[in-house]
């Protein structure tokens, strides 16, 4: 009991230490810039407690569920040697932790949105729910090809930045074809998939696949998978937008 109160309090005080820089900033701003007093300091003070401790029990768990299954099951995949499983299984995790990410669905939404506002898509309720599915089903798509690639480069042991570099190239040459009204959001979309499902389970399975495999280096070859995660969207939402 008291060996579980210490961890709880230490989890706490690593989390204050977290939020602390973004408290300051606020405090200082509204205090010496605005020079306002923060309003309902009390509302205040209980939603910041509620965000510590949410945030405590979110990196907690990451720790004790998230990152050790990850791991786990990348170290079986490998043991099986079966690849094909292996190669079908990253695609369906990156696939499904990104339709459930929480980021994606409130983006794709405001897109929606807007889209209706500036006479893009018909404001209906079924259109936009339909826009912002398909903005949604899009990503999932990329993110579970980016794990693919991914995971082929950690078998084979390929050098990450020449995947990276080629990626972004591809980018930079579908940004000059794509609707105007869509690049901002296929760069944003980017973004919102690297977040709170997304990154734990891919992030332990770059370091299990790669702690499984005879040769290769968690450090040097284990992450990477991130990064195809945010680049990919960028040209699957691109080509989406030039498609509808």
């Amino acid at each position: 009991m008291k060996a579980a109160t210490r961890l709880i309090g230490r989890s706490l005080l690593e989390s204050g230490k977290d939020l602390l820089p973004i408290i300051l900033v606020i405090a200082v701003f509204q205090v010496a810039v605005l020079r306002q007093p923060l309003p309902d300091l009390g509302r205040l003070l209980t939603g910041a407690m509620l965000v510590l401790l949410g945030l405590t029990l979110f990196v907690r768990g990451l720790h004790m569920a998230l990152f050790p299954l990850g791991e786990e099951l990348a170290y079986n995949f490998v043991r099986r040697g079966n690849l094909a499983w292996l190669l079908l299984f990253s695609f369906a995790l990156g696939f499904g932790t990104t339709v459930a990410e929480p980021a994606l669905i409130a983006v794709a939404d405001e897109a929606a949105q807007v889209a209706a506002t500036a006479g893009m898509i018909e404001d209906q309720k079924s259109t936009r729910s339909s826009y912002a599915l398909g903005l949604r089903l899009s990503v999932a798509l990329s993110v579970g090809v980016a794990l693919l690639v991914g995971v082929i480069r950690i078998v084979k042991g390929w050098p990450v930045q020449y995947l990276i570099i080629g990626g972004y190239a591809g980018v930079v040459i579908m940004t000059g074809f794509a609707p105007a009204e869509i690049i901002g959001i296929a760069y944003d979309s980017g973004g919102v998939t690297t977040s709170t499902v997304t990154v734990p389970l891919v992030a332990a399975l770059g370091v299990g696949l790669a702690s499984s495999i005879k040769g290769r280096d968690p450090m040097v070859d284990g992450f990477g998978l991130i990064a195809f995660a945010s680049l990919t969207p960028m040209i699957f939402v691109m080509a989406y937008g030039m498609i509808v």
